[in-house]
């Protein structure tokens, strides 16, 4: 069977095993022999092969038709091709999940290639003599990494893999004839989702939600400390495929004096930084949590596309986090406002007041949105369950927007108190003879993006009443 000359570029998912692909490769050939372009990362990430990052090439020549090698699933992904000759080849899924011992054969010559995700048993066997097969890879390979192999035995009954050469005939390692059988097997471990900052009101959200996820790890800043080199230097990212950063410097006030802006762009930039840094590396996805402090308050409404103008410090730092993430490949920049969630904040205030009969002077110019922190996880793991495509998303609680007097009298009157007993008062008012950083007038976020990917949060009015109810009863 010869090489099938100028076929065009394709890419085939395979059913059996999700994420597996086969590409159909244009082989150009005339009276010299052929030429084939072997990886062409634009015109096949155009074409729907994974952009994988390969940073390792690797080559096997096989003398004798054959030679038989596998089933061996190493944790990365691979492109594998024949640069020449003729092979047969089999893959075993043997990833944790449902499609594990799922297998696919196929028969490869220099016009066919194969995506091969991390986790998926690869194995070949020569059909002619001379055969020499490829593999590009998105990791280093190191003596830790190869300890963290998975292997299959290659008669394995279970998976049934019909060879076309009897294995009692073909040429194998010894190390390959005493792989285990499917039953005998540990399946590859999924990569995990790292939340850092697990000691906050996001951070307690997430760990709510994702309760009893064995492949979700929670670190707070004494676990993981962000604006700490030896920190990202020494953790071994290889278990994990996304990391949702919860924590940052949110004292907007202490922000604005010397120590404070110091801690402040420790934490939001140069945190931030080593992070991103970690994630390009690692091919790691990040999700970064960013506020309406990083407009100025003067549009009504405030899309994903409007420019950035922070007024203060904490802004400053927040829209300096958020362009660098931005250089992360796959990313998602939350921006949220009003954040309410277990620990102390504006409503736990408000309703601590109330109970004790005090009457405040609330700001009744600040114009925005409540986000309830289980609401907000809830809209992070939507993007990532649903794979959105990367990029800025708003998300908070919608509804009519409302002032912080109108939440606090809203407070008053649910737990029973005249809404009167909350004075309105102007910022200016409200922080004369303070030391305060200043504040956007109008931090409504516009939701129209979020919602256009099938995620809509609680209305904000029905979860501050939710919430209040859950508080009374603990």
């Amino acid at each position: 069977m010869g090489i099938e000359f100028s076929q065009q570029l394709s890419v085939t998912p395979v059913s059996a095993i999700p994420g597996m692909m086969v590409v159909q490769l244009p082989v150009h050939g005339d009276n010299r022999g052929w030429f084939k372009e072997n990886w062409q990362r634009e015109k096949m990430v155009a074409a729907g092969l994974p952009d994988f990052a390969p940073v390792q090439n690797n080559i096997s020549f096989n003398e004798t038709a054959g030679t038989t090698r596998g089933i061996h699933a190493e944790p990365w992904d691979k492109f594998v091709s024949v640069a020449t000759g003729r092979i047969f080849g089999a893959w075993v899924d043997l990833r944790e999940g449902e499609s594990f011992g799922n297998s696919f054969t196929l028969e490869m010559d220099a016009s066919t290639a194969v995506f091969v995700p991390r986790g998926v048993g690869n194995a070949f066997q020569t059909l002619v003599d001379g055969t020499a097969y490829a593999y590009l890879v998105n990791d280093h390979w190191s003596a830790q990494a190869q300890s963290r192999y998975t292997f299959l035995n290659l008669a394995d009954e279970t998976v049934g893999i019909r060879w076309p050469i009897a294995l009692e005939d073909a040429e194998l390692s010894d190390k390959d004839r005493a792989h285990p059988a499917l039953g005998q097997v540990t399946p590859m471990a999924s990569r995990k989702t790292l939340v850092l900052g697990a000691a906050g009101q996001l951070g307690r959200a997430l760990r709510k939600l994702y309760e009893g996820d064995s492949n979700v790890e929670f670190a707070s800043r004494a676990d993981f400390d962000l604006t700490k080199p030896e920190h990202h230097d020494g953790m071994d990212w290889s278990g994990y495929d996304t990391v949702i950063n919860a924590g940052a410097y949110t004292k907007v006030d202490e922000a604005e004096t010397e120590a404070g802006r110091c801690e402040a762009w420790a934490a939001n930039v140069t945190g931030v930084k080593l992070l991103a840094k970690s994630c390009i590396e690692n091919q790691l996805t990040l999700v970064h949590v960013s506020s309406d402090y990083v407009f100025d308050g003067s549009n009504e409404i405030h899309t994903e596309g409007e420019l950035v103008s922070p007024l203060g410090v904490y802004g400053q730092t927040k829209a300096a986090g958020e362009a660098i993430v931005e250089m992360v490949p796959n990313h998602y920049i939350v921006r949220t406002s009003w954040v309410i969630g277990e620990g102390s904040n504006f409503v736990g205030t408000m309703a601590n007041l109330a109970e004790r009969g005090i009457k405040p002077s609330v700001v009744d110019d600040q114009i925005g949105r409540l986000t309830f922190a289980e609401d907000l996880a809830s809209g992070i793991d939507h993007l990532l369950a649903s794979q959105a495509e990367s990029g800025i998303y708003n998300i908070t609680n919608p509804g009519e927007p409302q002032s912080w007097a109108d939440v606090a009298q809203s407070v008053y009157g649910f737990l029973g108190r005249p809404t009167s007993d909350v004075t309105g008062i102007s910022t200016i008012e409200y922080f004369q003879g303070k030391q305060a950083a200043p504040r956007p007038l109008n931090s409504v976020l516009d939701l129209s993006k979020i919602e256009e990917t099938g995620f809509r949060a609680r209305n904000q009015h029905a979860a501050l009443e939710d919430y209040l109810r859950m508080q009374g009863q603990e």
